[in-house]
């Protein structure tokens, strides 16, 4: 078993030492890469903070008119929306008409050599979601389908108060595991495990030294 010691400096909310495992199997093609964002988690929390200048974080619509608990907004070359016309990518921002802001080298040098460190080379991501949740928020059980091509992986860096994700398999109704996600862990799901069910339960209220009461979300994906 391998473990990562993370200094104490890395995130005031962890031990001197970190003797959880580097990085876990979940299931075939997806891992757990504990505390693997650490290491720039200022630039990435800087970077979230003049993304959401450009482009304010907002509560979107499902197709069925039901108002998201989770405030979204996005960074590259796509962005993921939502409103009673369905799910999908856009180029523009829809409520400023403006292009998304451009990825910062920092987020997705962070997303290739997490994807890299999973197994999966050559991820060049062109889509960041970001995704903003307040105690109480929860994401439910759903897929990552939007995409144009499902061979690229997707990589979910969590920062902020801690929470459950909930990973699945093909279809919704597939038993689920909770995995408990620190500030600084990154998951990793591709290949067989591409389109599997995922969500977070409702976030418990807590304060975290960098974002306070909130968890920020960054999820990469090849849409394009």
């Amino acid at each position: 078993m391998i473990c990562r010691s993370i200094p104490l400096t890395a995130d005031p909310m962890l031990d001197l030492f970190d003797t959880r495992p580097a990085q876990e199997r979940i299931t075939d093609g997806a891992y757990l890469l504990r505390g693997f964002a650490l290491e720039n988690v200022t630039a990435l929390v800087a970077d979230v903070e003049h993304i959401e200048m450009a482009a304010a974080f907002r509560h979107l619509e499902t197709p069925g008119g039901f108002r998201m608990s989770v405030a979204m907004t996005n960074c590259g070359v796509l962005g993921w929306v939502s409103d009673r016309r369905g799910y999908r990518y856009t180029t523009h921002d829809p409520l400023s008409g403006q292009p998304w802001p451009p990825m910062p080298s920092a987020l997705s040098t962070l997303a290739e050599r997490a994807a890299r460190a999973a197994g999966f080379e050559g991820f060049q991501p062109d889509a960041c979601l970001i995704n903003s949740y307040v105690p109480g928020a929860r994401l439910t059980l759903h897929q990552d389908k939007d995409e144009s091509d499902f061979r690229a992986p997707i990589v979910s860096v969590s920062l902020g108060l801690p929470a459950v994700f909930l990973f699945g398999g093909n279809a919704r109704k597939d038993k689920h595991r909770r995995i408990p996600l620190q500030h600084g862990d990154v998951v990793v799901w591709g290949g067989p495990a591409r389109l599997y069910h995922h969500g977070v339960l409702p976030l418990k209220d807590g304060h975290h030294p960098l974002l306070g009461r909130r968890r920020v979300n960054l999820t990469f994906r090849r849409a394009g």
